[in-house]
């Protein structure tokens, strides 16, 4: 479905409890001139990116990390570990183990806030910045529904529970094809000590997502400033509850290099596995070089 395999990478990275083993994909030819980052969201992995990808191989060496407690990354026996400047100082780190001064930064939902604080951490790291359903403020509405997710069940006695539980989560992904479900299905869930398990820590929710802290709307509109030097592209699913129209309307108004595009039938967040997505966002890459 997808050809050949990307190779696989593994980094010992110093953490707040000792260092943790994170894993990556590498797609495309390591000496390509343009190297393009995938950050996946919250509870998901880098196999998300497979498709696109695959695509962008064919010009960018492209990297897919599993940030810490998710995928084939390392669950931290300390949770506090797990947060965005955290996670940040990660990929710092594992670019600097590559050599990698400069990238293309592709950032769906959590991705996308961590490439924003990048920006403003690390001048001069992203010379391009795609933000997939992420925004400069984050409405409490959004917050609350991701919050709930926190008490779901994360592991399940049949593969069938298991997958139907799967589907109903990420039916806001716009998905339209079995093919991009199972792709999504192979790493999202895995036999764990005789359980089918989603392939993430449920610890992940320790720091922010507090049933017992009330939620306001996140503003991010600190980080900004930094990124409106960097050419921007916002994708939006036009059902959103995380990114809403109006505070993509404002930022394009803040960015003189912005680009927004809205996908139809998509909540929170586009899965970035048609073709059309994929598309859009390689010719914008592309394009970020003339």
């Amino acid at each position: 479905m997808l050809g050949a395999e990307p190779e696989f990478l593994q980094f010992d990275v110093p953490g707040v409890s000792g260092s943790h083993k994170l894993a990556c994909t590498r797609w495309g030819n390591h000496n390509a001139r343009h190297t393009v980052l995938c950050v996946h969201g919250l509870t998901r992995n880098g196999r998300d990116f497979d498709y696109l990808a695959r695509a962008l191989a064919e010009d960018y060496q492209v990297l897919c990390p599993d940030m810490a407690g998710r995928g084939k990354s390392q669950f931290l026996p300390d949770a506090s570990g797990y947060n965005n400047a955290s996670y940040v100082s990660d990929v710092v780190f594992m670019l600097a183990a590559l050599g990698i001064t400069h990238v293309h930064w592709i950032g769906t939902s959590m991705g996308g806030i961590m490439g924003m604080m990048a920006a403003n951490s690390n001048p001069g790291l992203i010379d391009a910045l795609v933000l997939n359903d992420i925004g400069a403020l984050i409405p409490a509405s959004g917050l609350a529904r991701i919050r709930d997710i926190a008490d779901f069940k994360t592991s399940f006695d049949t593969k069938e529970e298991a997958e139907a539980v799967f589907r109903k989560r990420c039916e806001h992904f716009g998905i339209r094809e079995e093919a991009q479900w199972q792709q999504l299905l192979a790493y999202g869930i895995e036999n764990r000590n005789g359980q089918f398990a989603f392939t993430y820590d449920p610890a992940i929710f320790s720091i922010g997502f507090s049933k017992d802290a009330p939620l306001a709307d996140v503003n991010l509109w600190p980080l900004w400033q930094a990124v409106t030097g960097i050419p921007v592209l916002l994708i939006r699913g036009m059902q959103s509850d995380i990114l809403l129209h109006e505070t993509a309307v404002e930022m394009q108004s803040r960015h003189p290099r912005l680009t927004f595009y809205e996908i139809a039938d998509t909540g929170h967040a586009p899965a970035l596995m048609d073709a059309k997505q994929i598309a859009l966002i390689q010719n914008w890459i592309n394009a970020t070089h003339t």
